[in-house]
């Protein structure tokens, strides 16, 4: 898939979905690469920032090099945020972690799709 293709398909992501405003939303494309920003707003005034860089790797080869998602209540608590900084080495997903009110733990790294349907059985479970 193309950078182009990806950042499309996470746009369209996005714009598909009905239930939270986006309140800014961009995307840089550069020779060697990517990156993707986003901040959603949901009816319960809780917030998910996205950020997702990606190198190109040949004309229709990616690579996500770094990403976090991470959804809070209005008052800034964490509620949770995925992300890939190498900082939790013991981890056997590792660098990819999950961090929850109570600690952090081994996740897989997960997609804006996973993450919006994480939310969604938060909200409306």
């Amino acid at each position: 898939m193309t950078v182009g293709r990806y950042l499309a398909r996470l746009e369209n992501t996005l714009r598909s979905r009905q239930h939270f405003e986006i309140e800014q939303m961009l995307s840089n494309t550069f020779s060697a690469g990517a990156l993707f920003r986003a901040r959603l707003r949901f009816y319960d005034n809780s917030t998910l920032y996205v950020a997702e860089d990606l190198e190109s790797l040949g004309q229709s080869e990616i690579e996500r090099v770094a990403y976090a998602f991470h959804y809070q209540h209005t008052d800034g608590t964490l509620i949770f945020r995925y992300d890939n900084s190498p900082h939790y080495p013991d981890l056997s997903t590792f660098p990819a972690h999950k961090h929850t009110p109570d600690g952090v733990i081994a996740a897989d790294a997960p997609d804006l799709a996973d993450i919006l349907r994480e939310i969604d059985a938060i909200l409306y479970p």
